[in-house]
């Protein structure tokens, strides 16, 4: 759920282990670099982030009962390979997809997560997504940003949070007799661990030790919960009290509930967690800040959540306006699984209105019909119509609000 990755690793194809769970949200560009096509949310180039804004939005938006545009919804389905994945983003989505796309699980996972909340698990475009997604699952249960690459923590919880909303059974997909539960206990930190104990590692460092990371522990604890990116309100649950031993086959929820014990500690002095770049002062980490609110909210656990809840809504504005729809969408996360939060006054703001400004103009807020089959055949339609026309789709593009 924040920075997976910085855009210069993206684009020369390398991996790094940063606190990140998705593409940078780079604040509104003057002069992206790539035509911004019709359908897509924000103004920035969206090289980098195109699809996994675009889903975040779309997720948030459904999350508060806003159908989007058709073009919205067809942008993104239109960025799918024809084998069911997707890149951070295609500017021709007309033209098939060769060995220079690179996709990747988190762009593939967020989308599935769209999709589904709007078409239905059932859809076929969530079905190849799905199968792509455990076609490339790693022999250690877990998933790397790219095909074959390392597991790391982030991807492994949004791919699980990815299959979930698809309607998988997520401890019945395996890889050589491991699951993603597997894959997570291995990054996990031991309850000996000190301050960390509990937290989750993004990846083993060069000689296999763990550094407890903010971003990875809110992804893993999320995808443990079987819980989406937009994470849900939970009734107050107790705070965990002991650390469960990650290699004594705890499960998925005491793992869970570790991750979320040490996001309490590490928000518990400040209200937010900081991010610090080399040679460069520690700064407030919004994003992570707001993606450790969702998880903790999604567990029940409102009172850890309630300083960091209202720091955020002090303090995000600026954030917000610079990062654009994808930071929007976080913060719709946030005001809608944590309790005492009105996503209609966020800090004086409604992140409703001003989420849905940064795209197409959406249709009326949903009438109870939840819309599935309409917006499936409005997806199916436009594609049929691309297909035939072998033009652009709708598109067009920004990023995802997180900061590294």
């Amino acid at each position: 759920m924040n920075v997976r990755r910085s855009a210069a690793a993206l684009a020369a194809g390398i991996t790094v282990t940063v606190s990140a769970t998705t593409p940078v949200a780079a604040g509104p560009s003057p002069s992206p670099s790539v035509a911004i096509p019709a359908g897509l949310y924000g103004t920035a180039d969206p090289t980098y982030d195109g699809v996994w804004r675009q889903s975040l939005a779309l997720l948030a938006q459904d999350a508060v009962g806003v159908r989007p545009a058709d073009s919205a919804v067809a942008w993104l389905a239109g960025q799918q390979c024809a084998d069911g994945g997707f890149a951070a983003f295609r500017a021709d989505p007309g033209k098939a997809c060769d060995a220079k796309v690179m996709v990747d699980t988190n762009s593939t996972a967020a989308a599935v997560q769209a999709l589904a909340a709007l078409a239905g698990s059932r859809d076929a475009r969530v079905a190849r997504a799905v199968a792509w997604l455990k076609s490339v699952e790693n022999p250690d249960g877990g998933w790397g940003y790219s095909p074959g690459g390392a597991s790391d923590a982030n991807s492994t919880g949004v791919v699980m949070g990815a299959l979930g909303a698809a309607g998988v059974t997520v401890p019945n997909v395996r890889k050589d007799g491991k699951s993603p539960y597997d894959a997570l206990r291995k990054l996990a930190l031991p309850c000996d661990g000190g301050t960390d104990a509990g937290a989750f590692a993004y990846q083993p460092d060069k000689k296999g030790g763990l550094v407890a990371n903010a971003d990875a522990t809110a992804a893993a604890v999320l995808g443990l919960a079987g819980q989406s990116l937009a994470g849900s309100r939970r009734d107050d649950a107790g705070a965990p009290a002991d650390c469960a031993r990650p290699d004594s086959g705890a499960s998925g929820t005491a793992l869970s509930r570790n991750g979320a014990r040490w996001l309490t500690r590490a928000l518990a002095k400040d209200g937010h967690l900081t991010t610090a770049l080399p040679g460069a002062e520690p700064q407030p980490d919004y994003g992570n800040t707001a993606d450790a609110v969702v998880a903790l909210s999604s567990l029940g656990l409102h009172d850890q959540a309630a300083k960091p809840l209202r720091w955020l809504e002090t303090h995000a504005k600026a954030w917000a306006a610079r990062g654009g729809p994808a930071a929007y969408a976080q913060l719709v996360f946030v005001a809608t699984t944590a309790k005492g939060a009105d996503v209609h006054d966020f800090g004086g703001q409604d992140l409703v209105s001003l989420l849905n400004a940064t795209g197409p103009e959406v249709k009326a807020a949903s009438d109870g019909n939840d819309g599935s089959s309409e917006v499936a055949w409005a997806v199916g339609g436009a594609l049929l119509v691309v297909a035939a026309a072998g033009a652009v789709l709708f598109a067009r593009g920004r990023g995802r609000g997180r900061q590294q």
